[in-house]
């Protein structure tokens, strides 16, 4: 038995591993989950959603992007 993990995409991977704790939207063949990027392993994301866990396997992701933090203007600054 192979105790090595192979890697599908490694760049996917250094990505994701640098996104850890931040939000993030993920597109997979079933649709998109937004959430915070709690967990990066190589065959598999954790994303909380809602106060509840979403795995994602890393080779059904289509792509990803961090979310932006929205500021809101208070109206009395403008």
């Amino acid at each position: 038995m192979n105790d090595k993990w192979n890697l599908s995409d490694p760049y996917v991977y250094e990505a994701l591993t640098g996104l850890l704790n931040k939000s993030l939207a993920v597109q997979t063949p079933r649709g998109s989950v937004r959430g915070v990027l709690r967990k990066v392993m190589p065959d598999h994301i954790v994303i909380h959603m809602g106060g509840a866990p979403f795995y994602i396997r890393t080779d059904q992701i289509i792509w990803f992007h961090p979310e932006a933090v929205r500021i809101s203007q208070d109206s009395s600054d403008i």
